[in-house]
């Protein structure tokens, strides 16, 4: 047996050891994933013509109060990301989580809202395939392109569309990039926003996306689902959504439209339509201004419930105006004019309501 010295046989690893490592799979790489944490907070001042005496503003969920500075959404978030996993924890408070997580059912004594509206997501993701991920726990909603946090939309305060389908589900999800411009969603959820269950039922969502440049995206989304609760007959809901947005220069123009239909307890249905268009123009790299048209027409009032026999009709408009003086910083202000068939809008003084409402609302913005 030969015997090589000492330093021969460190030099021979030296050379010998990048060709194994090249003969061997990387697995620390595909494993490997990244967790990044952030915070934001989201302060506000709102001004409702209709002045509100208990401050709560009507048919919203953001901005919820009335002449009074307050926070919208704070939330801090730890993000997971890797090339086979992936998920999100962040936990939230504000008055748009007061308002928006409101209708949260409660059945039994160790679920409902309490628990529900801290959770702004809790969720984990697993890649089965490179093109397919299943997700699952509590996420953000796919109906519509305005999102939960305010920052990522092109207007600060929600269409009416918005705020009258979910923002949230519970449930589990198969994502698949079916070719580079196709995506295709499946998902399983418990209902239409909510964590706590209402019924034994369970509801199903699509959402086919198309997407031929950066810079054009096309969509469809739908909803079918029974939720009313065990003790009353079902009512099927079923929302379709077709949806669209297209960037060029200095421009970015949205466009979504619902229609949907909930079957009725005797005979027929209850219908009803939505439409929103956004138009969000650069006037500076750090200043934007914005403007909405926008209708919600819901006379049966399976979204929207009013004390006026024809429901809610409501159309209106919006102008905003956006400026960053800082990267993290964010400054938005808006006024928004709405007007309705009925005399739904509470006001001071008038005991019948008004049929239009107008809001001016001005917010600051962190993310950290």
């Amino acid at each position: 047996m030969i015997v090589m010295p000492k330093g021969l046989r460190a030099a021979g690893l030296l050379l010998v050891s990048p060709t194994l490592l090249a003969a061997q799979p990387d697995s620390s790489r595909a494993d490997s994933v990244r967790v990044s944490v952030g915070a934001y907070v989201d302060s506000y001042i709102a001004w409702d013509d209709g002045r509100p005496r208990t401050l709560d503003r009507n048919y919203t969920t953001q901005p919820a109060r009335h002449a009074e500075f307050n926070v919208n959404l704070a939330f801090v978030e730890a993000t997971l990301q890797g090339p086979r996993l992936r998920g999100r924890l962040a936990l939230q408070a504000g008055t748009s989580v007061q308002s928006n997580y409101a209708a949260e059912p409660r059945v039994g004594a160790i679920s409902g809202g309490d628990l529900a509206r801290t959770l702004q997501e809790a969720t984990i993701g697993v890649a089965v395939h490179p093109r397919v991920w299943i997700d699952g726990g509590v996420y953000f909603s796919y109906i519509g392109l305005e999102g939960w946090i305010s920052r990522d939309n092109p207007t600060y305060t929600r269409s009416l569309i918005a705020d009258y389908t979910p923002y949230y589900l519970s449930g589990a999800k198969v994502t698949w990039q079916a070719t580079r411009t196709v995506t295709a969603q499946v998902h399983v959820i418990n209902g239409w926003q909510n964590i706590s269950e209402t019924n034994r039922d369970k509801a199903v969502g699509t959402r086919l996306d198309w997407q031929p440049r950066d810079d054009v995206l096309v969509g469809w989304g739908m909803f079918v689902g029974n939720e009313q609760p065990d003790s009353a007959p079902a009512q099927l809901r079923v929302l379709n959504q077709v949806l669209g947005r297209w960037r060029r220069g200095p421009w970015e123009l949205s466009a979504v439209f619902d229609g949907g239909r909930q079957a009725r307890v005797d005979r027929g249905a209850d219908w009803w339509t939505g439409s929103t268009v956004i138009a969000r123009r650069a006037l500076r790299p750090t200043v934007h201004a914005s403007a909405r048209l926008e209708h919600l027409f819901d006379r049966g009032q399976v979204l929207v419930r009013t004390d006026a026999p024809g429901g809610f009709r409501t159309s209106g408009g919006s102008m905003g105006l956006d400026v960053r003086p800082q990267p993290r910083l964010l400054w938005r202000s808006e006024v928004r004019a709405l007007r309705s068939r009925d005399a739904i809008w509470p006001r001071d003084g008038a005991p019948r309501g008004a049929r239009s409402n107008w809001l001016a609302v001005t917010s600051l913005a962190l993310t950290l």
